[in-house]
């Protein structure tokens, strides 16, 4: 699989630990989503890593003048999870970016024609074209749902190399749709699958996100 876009499997035990206990089957909803919170967590903050400007300044400790480094309050955040899913991960990214807004996204996902609908957009008509942008969807599947969010994000005025996708598990498909249509685009995910089923579901995967973690 030759993408142009960066894909980044962190190498960090937690996520690894996490991972296995969102895959198994027999962890029940209330750990799967303790498990998911957990990854929302650790995945954002390898995602911060490069990706949140800084300035450099200088503060004054009780003993003397220091210099410090501070992320940009003038840059705006932005977190759309896409629902519901995303919002098993929402959890923990907030944790690490408590000053981002939150821009909710609720698409749904027809299981005939694997086509995906939006039921709701809580995206403002228009933001900052520095704006850093986290979509938060736990599966890359399709392509189908991530597509929707990155048309509806880029549309608004964002440039794709501030946006950062965060997921859980992806497929091959939607990651060759997202490198063809944004390669400048940086996604980051616990574990890249080996393909989809004949229901378009991820496999190994982890099974329905959104009913694992919400019980029904």
């Amino acid at each position: 699989m030759t993408l142009q876009l960066r894909v980044y499997v962190p190498d960090h035990p937690l996520i690894k630990h996490w991972l296995g206990v969102a895959r198994d089957r027999d962890t029940p909803s209330v750990l799967f989503k303790s498990a998911m919170t957990e990854l929302g967590r650790w995945l954002t903050y390898e995602v911060s890593r490069h990706w949140l400007p800084t300035g450099e300044t200088t503060v004054t400790t009780p003993l003397a003048e220091a210099p410090a480094t501070l992320i940009d309050p003038m840059v705006p955040i932005a977190l759309v999870p896409i629902l519901r899913a995303g919002l098993a991960l929402l959890d923990g990214a907030q944790t690490l970016l408590p000053l981002a807004s939150t821009y909710h996204l609720g698409l749904v996902r027809d299981e005939q024609t694997l086509d995906n609908s939006c039921y709701l957009n809580k995206l403002p008509p228009q933001l900052a074209p520095d704006t850093r942008v986290l979509i938060l969807d736990p599966m890359l599947a399709t392509g189908g749902s991530i597509m929707t969010a990155m048309a509806e994000v880029v549309s608004r005025g964002v440039d794709p190399a501030n946006v950062r996708i965060e997921c859980v598990v992806a497929a091959p498909p939607a990651l060759q749709q997202l490198s063809a249509a944004y390669p400048s685009l940086t996604v980051y995910t616990a574990m890249i699958d080996e393909g989809l089923n004949d229901h378009g579901y991820i496999v190994p995967g982890l099974g329905d996100a959104g009913d694992r973690a919400f019980g029904t």
